[in-house]
């Protein structure tokens, strides 16, 4: 019986010593930082994977030397079937419970593009194919089939997009990053719409938008949008042409080499402005929100004119003979 007795002490003190070691060894797993070589590393969880997955890919990808512990502490806090798919970056330091809180709590890696003020329709497409982070689905369509694949079909899409930086993750595409915008941007447009100035010549919001783009490409001053849409707005008011220059460049397309002729200035198009009495039939570009609200809301006054003083602003003025003298100043001479 002593005999028995002194084989079980000494299994019971050798599993004692066992467990302690193994105690030691999941604690400095525990504090050791995830083997990454860079400070800031990606890893990807792909849809379906189980912790045991996820465990094995760490070790294949040199992050950890054995997945048993992962497994171990996943199951341990009682959230192994809580992993989210998506990609992460690892950065330096990270250790395994904080990394197993990242895929718990699904903190992704974000991406981003941007759209500007400005940009026709065609130059923010070009923008958004040419973040790699997407996926690319509409590359090669024309704008009908593009609205189309948006669902709304029937639209033209000049102006409908809203110029704003918009962040995504792995996995989501031009189509995705173009629905919210045109989102963001009626969201925007009827709001601003539904505390508009009142008596304004402007019969629906959408004309409000083309009115948008047009103060949008006029200048790149915010301070000077609510006096150019003021402008605008009186000459409608007094069925005055608008006459402004970067209509005619729209309606010129791929034509325009960086310069406006005078034959250019009495084309007859839908956006020769010069020539038609109206709002031309779309937006030009993509008009941020001060431009709408400055359509909204513009700065009362008499003037019906103003020219690019070269420095980026403009001289206005309330008459034509006031207006040729600033045209001879900041053009002629200049």
């Amino acid at each position: 019986m002593k005999t028995l007795s002194r084989f079980i002490l000494f299994i019971v003190v050798l599993l004692g010593i066992a467990l302690v070691i193994l105690a030691i060894d999941f604690k400095k797993f525990f504090d050791a930082p995830l083997n990454v070589t860079s400070e800031h590393t990606l890893y990807e969880l792909k849809p379906g994977s189980n912790i045991r997955k996820v465990a094995n890919t760490l070790v294949e990808s040199g992050f950890i030397s054995h997945p048993y512990y992962f497994i171990a502490l996943a199951r341990w806090q009682g959230v192994a079937d809580q992993i989210k798919a998506g990609e992460y970056e690892i950065k330096t330091g990270t250790t395994p419970p904080q990394f197993l809180k990242q895929i718990i709590d699904g903190k992704v890696t974000q991406y981003s593009v941007t759209l500007i003020e400005g940009l026709t329709f065609r130059q923010a497409l070009t923008t958004i194919h040419a973040n790699k982070n997407l996926l690319h689905h509409l590359v090669g369509k024309n704008d009908q089939q593009i609205m189309a694949e948006l669902g709304w079909p029937d639209e033209h899409p000049e102006g409908r997009f809203f110029p704003d930086t918009y962040h995504f993750i792995r996995g989501m595409s031009d189509v995705d990053i173009l629905r919210r915008s045109y989102q963001t941007m009626q969201k925007y447009l009827e709001e601003a719409w539904s505390k508009r100035e009142k008596d304004l010549p402007l019969k629906t919001s959408y004309e409000a938008l083309i009115l948008a783009s047009i103060v949008e490409k006029e200048t790149g001053l915010r301070s000077e949008q609510r006096e150019i849409a003021g402008v605008f707005i009186r000459r409608l008011n007094r069925k005055m042409r608008l006459q402004t220059d970067p209509t005619v460049i729209y309606g010129m397309g791929d034509r325009y080499d960086g310069n406006i002729r005078r034959r250019d200035l009495i084309e007859l198009t839908p956006y020769n402005t010069y020539r038609i009495p109206a709002l031309p039939p779309t937006p030009i570009a993509l008009p941020g929100g001060a431009a709408i609200d400055a359509v909204m809301h513009p700065l009362k006054g008499k003037t019906l004119y103003f020219v690019s003083k070269g420095d980026g602003s403009h001289y206005f003025s309330e008459t034509l003979e006031e207006h040729n003298r600033a045209v001879t100043q900041y053009q002629l001479k200049r």
